[in-house]
């Protein structure tokens, strides 16, 4: 019995090792992934601000952000309702959005009682924040980059049709991203093209 015991023990830490293993070759490849675009410590863009203060609106919620996840933070590209532009990964929700491998949106409808969110410092300190929803900046490839979120500082529900219009901008954000730096690639093309 021990050595059955021993064996199963061995196998568990190796597939613990394993799945380790594919979710930092997974986080490499989202980063890469996120890299590509050049977008990370750009400047404020008009065009993704209209967007999150349209959401605010929408919604009916004071933050409205596009967040990027980075290896060791979360950048806003545009930040509707704060005055900052990233915070550390650690606390962050976005980083805990992002983890799905799918377009859901990850809600938090009450965050002083979720157990997700019970000791994050954006709950309890920085931003007391209560509802937090995100819909994920997804590739094609099925990268998830950051979210498109709407937070507010009260409970409160959100209903099938909202999420819908939440996963519809991040798309038209994500539509954004690729537009962008298909232009960037278009471009870089024609340089190369015209050094000859």
């Amino acid at each position: 019995m021990p050595e059955t015991r021993r064996l199963t023990n061995s196998f568990e830490s190796n597939t613990n090792f394993v799945n380790l293993l594919m979710d930092t070759t997974n986080e490499v490849r989202r980063l890469e992934n996120l890299y590509k675009y050049e977008i990370l410590d750009t400047p404020p863009d008009g065009s993704f601000d209209e967007i999150t203060s349209l959401a605010s609106k929408i919604f009916n919620v004071p933050i409205a952000l596009i967040s990027l996840v980075d290896s060791d933070r979360i950048w806003f590209k545009s930040y509707h309702g704060i005055d900052i532009d990233q915070i550390s990964k650690d606390p962050g929700l976005c980083a805990s959005a992002i983890l799905s491998d799918s377009d859901d949106v990850y809600i938090v409808t009450e965050a002083k009682i979720d157990p997700r969110t019970l000791s994050n410092p954006l709950v309890v300190d920085l931003l007391e924040l209560q509802f937090y929803a995100a819909a994920p900046l997804r590739t094609k490839e099925g990268y998830n980059l950051g979210t498109f979120c709407i937070i507010d500082k009260h409970p409160r529900t959100i209903t099938a049709e909202q999420m819908s219009m939440l996963r519809q901008l991040a798309k038209i954000v994500m539509n954004q991203l690729e537009l962008r730096l298909q232009s960037r690639i278009l471009f870089k093309e024609f340089q190369g093209k015209n050094k000859n």
